[in-house]
């Protein structure tokens, strides 16, 4: 294998369609450092390519948003650990927590893939959702269905306010589960609006997580359980807490896990990584500790 040759694959959708258009910048990056890219479109989903040619590449680089990233390290999860390589992210989407967490530079690509040649390999996290991988979080309840029902056009035009304003429609519809939590510390049992098994400091853009707590590559996911709000009163306190990120009081709770287990008395919509993830009553979330490399 050619140690500097380089996977690098592009979402030209991301960005407001802006990806493509970078692509002359970020391959000048590569070449003038002596990397030698070959130029992958997802013109298929980017797991099953990563899977089918990753292991042949000294490096993989996805330049897309964060629905490409997690892809592509599900692909990379489909390989033998050994048989994984580093790989890079040079964002262009629209909520990018991820990038936020790893504090890439946002839609500045040829910066971003200077990043990528003169950063330092890092071990981080995966996520196993009965078994389904995903890269930062998997949630279920209030507002998870605005990740991936908004249009896509209206990303495109408005940015993160179209999560935002996504969110508020659904506001009537939000729902309230019984839920069986059983984690590492213990087990809870509520009516539960919302629930969250994060890998990162920021999730839809709109929930923060203090960097003293959250670290990638520890072994453990920050789980945010958010119980049903009976009146206005406890609404407020449910808004305040997410405005200052003070997660634990009487009707929010935060704890690190490695292991976690959820039961319905329903099947209940879940998404993995702002992506539809299917109806579950039983959902079982494991930690692969240092499942990838990232070059940050």
């Amino acid at each position: 294998m050619d140690d500097r040759s380089m996977m690098l694959l592009v979402n030209p959708a991301a960005g407001r369609s802006t990806s493509a258009a970078a692509l002359g910048a970020v391959i000048e990056e590569f070449c003038s450092a002596d990397w030698h890219p070959t130029v992958y479109f997802t013109n298929r989903r980017a797991t099953e390519q990563v899977r089918d040619y990753a292991s042949g590449y000294a490096r993989v680089v996805c330049l897309g948003g964060d629905g490409t990233l997690s892809q592509s390290i599900a692909g990379l999860m489909e390989l033998p650990a050994g048989e994984r390589p580093p790989m890079g992210y040079i964002p262009m989407g629209t909520a990018n927590d991820v990038a936020n967490t790893l504090n890439l530079p946002l839609r500045k690509p040829a910066a971003a893939a200077r990043d990528v040649v003169c950063g330092q390999p890092m071990p981080y996290d995966v996520g196993r959702m009965n078994g389904q991988s995903f890269t930062y979080v998997a949630a279920f309840g209030a507002f998870t269905a605005a990740s991936y029902a908004t249009d896509q056009d209206m990303k495109n035009a408005l940015g993160k306010a179209a999560y935002v304003l996504s969110g508020f429609t659904m506001l009537p519809k939000i729902k309230s589960y019984r839920t069986r939590v059983e984690f590492d510390g213990g087990v809870i049992e509520d009516e539960l609006i919302f629930g969250a098994v994060s890998n990162s400091t920021s999730v839809a853009g709109m929930i923060k997580l203090d960097r003293r707590v959250v670290d990638l590559s520890d072994g453990r996911f920050e789980m945010l359980l958010v119980r049903t709000p009976k009146n206005v009163a406890d609404l407020n306190i449910i808004v305040s807490g997410i405005i200052n990120q003070e997660y634990n009081n009487s009707l929010m709770t935060l704890h690190q896990t490695g292991h976690v287990r959820f039961i319905f008395e329903e099947a209940v919509p879940w998404t993995r990584d702002g992506e539809n993830g299917g109806d579950h009553q039983t959902v079982e979330i494991d930690n692969v500790k240092n499942a990838v490399t990232l070059i940050v």
